[in-house]
């Protein structure tokens, strides 16, 4: 299988305290992969290390086999990387069609100047129509983010982040806030995406729906690796089991 992304051997420190600690991590085309792990386990630190908003002290990150460690973010997205933020912030005084047009039109608005003559703009609203049915808000394109319910937004989140064609799809606690239904729902649409080929890496808390979505486990704990593997196998681990019962933790 063909790699896309490999953590190799990072490192974080903040002062004198180990936020991360040499974390290896791969994540091969085509896989979903749940990230999950107690409290202050260090999952957030690694996230960003990924996106680039953290600098490790050590390691390095290849995404494709290209090591993107020293890149920007933004140039990281131009790489095939993408987020969806568990905090969602789309742009209120737009409709959820135009909020995903703008990120299907990343390529025009990507230099300041070229942008200004930039008119049409349907080539953009059609995939961005596409893309909102592909999450289940064709109803609801032409509405404002304000009038829509959490549940709504987090799926507009996910067609923001699709928009940008990603060959990694982050997702960062999708489920968090949502009711058990809605959860079950965005999980299911999740397994979909994955289904239809594309490779996500899920942070979440929500251990009922990444077990029932996710073939692959990947746990951390105190910000070291505590497992990696099939799901069934890592929930049976002892270990994995004591850091979720809170033994040894406060």
């Amino acid at each position: 299988m063909t790699e896309i992304l490999h953590v190799r051997d990072v490192t974080v420190r903040f002062g004198g305290v180990y936020a991360v600690q040499n974390v290896d991590l791969r994540i091969n085309n085509g896989e979903l992969i749940g990230f999950i792990g107690p409290n202050g386990a260090g999952k957030t630190t690694l996230m960003r290390v990924i996106t680039g908003i953290v600098q490790p002290q050590s390691g390095r990150v290849f995404l494709q086999g290209v090591d993107i460690t020293d890149k920007a973010t933004h140039l990281r997205i131009r790489a095939g990387l993408a987020l969806a933020q568990q905090i969602v912030q789309p742009l209120r005084a737009l409709t959820l069609l135009d909020n995903v047009a703008i990120a299907c039109g990343s390529d025009k608005t990507r230099h300041a100047l070229k942008s200004m003559w930039v008119t049409d703009i349907r080539s953009e609203r059609a995939q961005a129509r596409e893309l909102l049915a592909r999450v289940g808000l064709s109803h609801v394109v032409d509405e404002l983010p304000g009038t829509m319910p959490l549940g709504y937004l987090k799926r507009l989140e996910v067609a923001r982040a699709l928009a940008l064609n990603p060959r990694l799809l982050l997702l960062d606690e999708p489920l968090a806030g949502l009711s058990q239904k809605e959860a079950a729902s965005l999980a299911d649409l999740i397994a979909t995406l994955n289904a239809d080929g594309q490779t996500i890496l899920l942070i979440e808390h929500n251990l009922r729906e990444v077990m029932r979505i996710c073939p692959t486990l990947y746990v951390q704990d105190n910000g070291k690796s505590l497992a990696f593997g099939k799901t069934d196998q890592v929930m049976s681990d002892p270990n994995v089991r004591n850091a979720y019962l809170g033994v040894g933790h406060a």
